[in-house]
């Protein structure tokens, strides 16, 4: 098993096919639904798994090469055998759940997983007989306790969103070592250039490829990686359920990751930046970011990353509306909710993945009424500081 994090090099040629019809140097986009053979021995050779091709395909719910290749990529990256995409982050997760849980089992999960996640799993999988439960932020030793003979998966972010809190993926991983639970960790915020969470003994890593591996904000799609031997059952449920890539996304996803190293290293660097000056800004409550030593995980941050990400998420005086002013004076920043792409975005959770809930809602889920969430892109890192520092002095002249 790869240990060591993946180079640019890894990121432009890793999974690439050397021997590409008419010697192209990019990939191509195979958009066929389906393939054919050239007779009936032709087509009975491969039913009987004997086609000299191993790579073969018979219908394009099944695979597709373009997908292949950048499925090959994302493992490598990844450090495992293999990998599976899907056309969104949600769709890799829930497919592998529904693949890897029957009625029965229980799933445990703290309670600052992706709020989409924690949907699934806590309404959707207990309609299925599946039950969960449910743990305290980066909270081991009730994991620990928690397990027990039904439980079959344990899911984890790292870092989680928006307060970027991190668990000792280590000792998650050795805990869960000791029982029949998998592991699951949605990696999107981390890349796999700031971790190989493979390597610290995880059975399943999950990126949301809309975000870094895509990179510019035009594609959504999603994948797992893993063993061979998990991500079997996973593609048996893919071709089932039907989450399927489709060539096009894909192909740019693959162009995408090629610059994954670079566009991250800037990424890590601005967001550093970008805590910095918002720790010494007097209308700021407090900052969360993995690298600063007031981040609350910043010891488990610093064993297990190698950056710290392009989010920050900060607390703005003046609640709300303080938040709102800041999010309005920006010039750089467009209002947006994802991240990992080229551009820098930036969100009042609030007002926008949390819209529906009440003041105090707000407080029960722990998301703070003048939060405010930036992704950094990779815009100069004096541009993208220097607007958000214009931007709070605006809000508080406001």
């Amino acid at each position: 098993m790869k240990t060591a994090l993946p180079t640019s090099t890894d990121a432009v040629h890793a999974g690439e096919r050397v021997d590409r019809p008419d010697h192209t140097l990019a990939p191509s986009i195979a958009l066929t639904a389906t393939y054919t053979f050239a007779d009936s021995d032709d087509l009975e050779r491969f039913m009987r798994g004997e086609d000299p091709d191993p790579g073969r395909l018979d219908y394009g719910r099944y695979g597709n090469p373009t997908v292949r290749e950048v499925e090959a990529r994302i493992a490598a990256l990844d450090g495992t055998e293999d990998a599976l995409l899907f056309p969104s982050g949600m769709a890799a997760l829930t497919t592998t759940i529904l693949a890897l849980v029957k009625a029965g089992d229980d799933v445990v999960l703290f309670r600052d997983t992706y709020r989409r996640t924690r949907q699934f799993v806590v309404k959707m999988l207990s309609r299925l007989g599946v039950s969960h439960t449910l743990l305290e932020p980066g909270d081991l030793d009730g994991l620990a306790a928690a397990i027990g003979p039904k439980t079959r998966l344990v899911i984890t972010e790292m870092p989680t969103n928006p307060y970027l809190r991190c668990v000792d993926v280590e000792r998650l991983a050795e805990i869960c070592k000791k029982t029949r639970a998998k592991t699951l960790v949605d990696a999107t915020f981390a890349t796999p250039i700031n971790a190989m969470f493979s390597a610290m003994g995880i059975d399943l890593v999950v990126h949301s490829a809309t975000k870094y591996l895509g990179g510019h904000n035009d594609v959504l799609g999603g994948s797992v990686s893993g063993p061979s031997s998990l991500l079997s059952v996973v593609h048996e449920a893919r071709d089932v359920l039907g989450g399927v890539s489709d060539p096009h996304a894909a192909m740019l996803i693959g162009r995408g990751m090629k610059t994954l190293s670079l566009r991250v290293a800037r990424q890590n660097q601005t967001a550093l930046e970008v805590a910095r000056a918002l720790e010494a800004h007097p209308a700021v409550e407090r900052v969360y970011y993995p690298m600063l030593e007031s981040h609350p995980d910043h010891a488990i941050a610093k064993k297990h990353l190698a950056g710290g990400g392009g989010v920050v998420s900060f607390v703005v005086r003046g609640g709300k509306d303080g938040a709102r002013r800041v999010v309005d004076a920006c010039k750089l920043a467009r209002i947006a909710p994802s991240l990992g792409g080229v551009e820098t975005l930036i969100e009042q959770p609030a007002i926008m993945s949390y819209s529906e809930l009440g003041p105090e809602e707000l407080v029960a889920v722990g998301i703070a009424p003048g939060l405010v969430r930036l992704a950094v892109g990779i815009e100069e890192t004096e541009d993208v500081v220097g607007d958000l520092l214009q931007a709070m002095d605006a809000a508080a002249g406001a």
